[in-house]
């Protein structure tokens, strides 16, 4: 986003075999997908014909929570939704919130063991 002077940038990228999950610092408009599209087609370790269609969130918020153990506890179980669902419905300050879709769970980093879901 740099080369056209943009505001937004890109905080934290993630694929996997179904998906491209890019997060960015500020509110990505429609015109900047060609160019999010663009450099995501020129990864080497993507292949760029099974990218159907990049799409903006339809949601109008959303929530990001930092440093989940990426692992059920006590097992070498990865964490599920029903389990991040469950920590959602057992929480305080989550009092309130309504989840309308899955969350993405995604590994902080390859040496830790937390999670930002």
């Amino acid at each position: 986003m740099k080369g056209v002077k943009s505001e937004v940038s890109a905080d934290f990228i993630c694929s996997n075999n179904k998906e491209v999950i890019i997060t960015t610092n500020k509110v990505v408009a429609t015109l900047n997908l060609n160019i999010v599209e663009k450099y995501i087609k020129e990864f080497n370790n993507i292949n760029s014909n099974n990218i159907m269609s990049l799409q903006l969130p339809q949601s109008k918020s959303y929530l990001k929570i930092l440093e989940i153990s990426y692992y059920l506890v006590n097992t070498n179980s990865l964490i599920i939704f029903d389990a991040v669902e469950e920590i959602i419905k057992n929480t305080h300050i989550f009092n309130n919130v309504i989840l309308t879709s899955h969350s993405h769970i995604i590994k902080a980093s390859p040496k830790l063991d937390i999670a930002v879901i």
